[in-house]
């Protein structure tokens, strides 16, 4: 018995030391367990902040030995597609007319025939409403603020195609505008009144929810549509931990690449409100098993809006509460000027409080800390870099200009805005890691692009590459004796890794293995070192 106890202890052991599996790198997450019925649940927005503000959950790097590095990716250091992420942009380009498109783009609401409405909210600065169209889809209608006319929805409409472009799982969000008369009241619908006390709804109501909402140059209501997502909705998700009644959840989203690298995006387009109120569980179903979709929404307070209002300057300044900045204020009487404070903003309503003279994404934050953007890591901002960066200017233009500001001057100042904070993002981020990418075998050589360098950013110099013989069992590399070129060398078994260096950055490095299975080798693993 002892003897077979070794011999599977040995086995297991050899298992843990062999560095890559055959089927290496994956591109997508393990098929689904069936999830069953997963429970709705909704979190406390003011608990949230507290908890937080005082004691960030999570599982933190800063507070651990040796940082943990990015979970749920392969071996090419790219998240797995699924149920969080897909690969869009990067990888394929995605067309303007796609990018412009965003998520689904063929079902905006339908325009023959009426909508009625069958749930409402009147109280705020903002109302909305629920409603059917004639073809029976169901959307959520979102408004301006009337101090912001195109503010809210603009940045809706934009903040959701950049993401969708990226990979994230988005609403199906369509900018509209629509006559006063396309509107009918559905039976039993109810409003809340100030004390929290249902009544019936009536056509007063929907008329006087109108008048807080700025019609247009055509005397139409501008507004975000948001196509019902499809599956059970089952509450948002927290950007640490995991959900214990979600089976196939079981990496702490304070460790996933694709949520630390959202930490990046959402500096880029100053989604300072990126919170788990504003995240979205959805359990669908597919090929019979049913499982968790994960999306983001409520992006209408991005890109200069605070969705009721124009952000606040101090939008991805500082938090709303830190103890250093509090302090800060405390012995100086008030009067520390935050860096934040100094920026100039151009009044353009349509827009609120954005710029990009003083944005610094390495001090950029959200409204208060999260674990999963506190976590990030240098290969973590190099992943979420190249993907802010694969959206070119004439890109930029497009998605923009589909917002259909009235005003081109503030058309032109989002568009001028974006295009320095991507290149700000790059500069930053690139220069952190060896910026080397898009490796290729060609020729008997191997091949890579250096992204800083086609950025126009300048690139990590002259490289040098020394190839390495791995023992994939045991997970152990030796030298191939004279093998430092680009060449691939000849021999050095079904595994050789090329580790290359920088004469001008010596502490960075990149090891890149290739897997020899009959005539033609394959890059299955790239790590970054810095």
């Amino acid at each position: 018995m002892s003897r077979l106890i070794l011999l599977f202890l040995a086995t297991l052991s050899g298992l843990w030391a062999q560095k890559l599996r055959p089927d290496d790198p994956l591109e997508f997450e393990l098929k689904p367990v069936n999830a069953g019925d997963v429970a709705r649940r909704k979190l406390s927005d003011y608990y949230d902040v507290v908890t937080h503000t005082l004691k960030t959950p999570g599982e933190l790097n800063k507070n651990l030995p040796a940082p943990i590095p990015a979970k749920a990716i392969n071996t090419l250091g790219d998240p797995l597609q699924g149920a969080w992420w897909v690969k869009r942009h990067y990888y394929k380009p995605l067309s303007e007319a796609e990018l412009v498109a965003g998520p689904g783009g063929h079902k905006p609401p339908s325009m023959e025939g009426q909508w009625t409405v069958v749930g409402a909210k009147s109280e705020g600065i903002t109302p909305g409403f629920v409603m059917v169209d004639s073809a029976k889809e169901v959307y959520y209608i979102k408004f301006d603020p009337l101090t912001n006319p195109e503010m809210a929805t603009g940045a809706d409409h934009i903040a959701i195609r950049l993401l969708y472009a990226f990979g994230y799982h988005v609403p199906e969000n369509y900018l509209i505008e629509f006559p006063e008369s396309i509107l009918v009241l559905g039976k039993d619908v109810t409003l809340a009144d100030r004390l929290g006390r249902r009544r019936s709804m009536t056509h007063r109501d929907l008329s006087e929810m109108l008048q807080k909402v700025q019609k247009t140059a055509g005397g139409k209501y501008r507004a975000t549509a948001s196509r019902s997502i499809p599956g059970k909705a089952v509450g948002p998700y927290r950007f640490y931990g995991t959900r214990r009644d979600d089976p196939n959840d079981y990496v702490p989203h304070e460790h996933r690449r694709d949520q630390r690298g959202l930490g990046v995006i959402s500096a880029w387009i100053d989604h300072d409100d990126s919170r788990a109120i504003n995240n979205y569980d959805a359990l669908v179903e597919a090929d019979g098993q049913k499982y968790v979709k994960h999306y983001i929404l409520d992006l209408g307070s991005a890109l200069g809006s605070g969705t009721q209002r124009a952000n606040s300057p101090r939008s991805g300044g500082e938090y709303l509460f830190g103890w250093k900045q509090s302090a800060v204020q405390l012995f100086t009487l008030g009067l520390a000027i935050p860096d934040w404070a100094k920026a100039h903003y151009p009044h353009f309503p349509s827009i609120g409080e954005f710029e990009y003279e003083r944005f610094d994404p390495e001090t950029w934050v959200p409204e208060y800390p999260n674990p999963a953007f506190m976590n990030r890591l240098p290969d973590d901002e190099f992943w979420a870099a190249k993907q802010v960066m694969s959206m070119r200017d004439d890109e930029i233009k497009a998605v923009v200009k589909s917002a259909k500001y009235s005003d081109p001057k503030a058309e032109a100042w989002m568009i001028e805005c974006l295009i320095h904070r991507r290149d700000k993002i790059g500069k930053a981020y690139y220069k952190k890691v060896l910026p080397l990418d898009n490796f290729q075998i060609r020729n008997g050589l191997l091949v890579w692009e250096d992204i800083s360098d086609k950025a126009g950013f300048g690139g990590g110099g002259l490289y040098n590459v020394q190839w390495l013989s791995l023992d994939n069992a045991a997970g152990t590399t030796s030298a191939i004796t004279g093998a430092n070129s680009y060449d691939i060398p000849s021999s050095g078994g079904p595994y050789r890794v090329a580790h290359i260096t920088s004469v001008s950055r010596p502490k960075q490095s990149v090891d890149v293995t290739l897997r020899f299975e009959g005539s033609t080798p394959q890059v299955v693993a790239i790590e970054r070192h810095w």
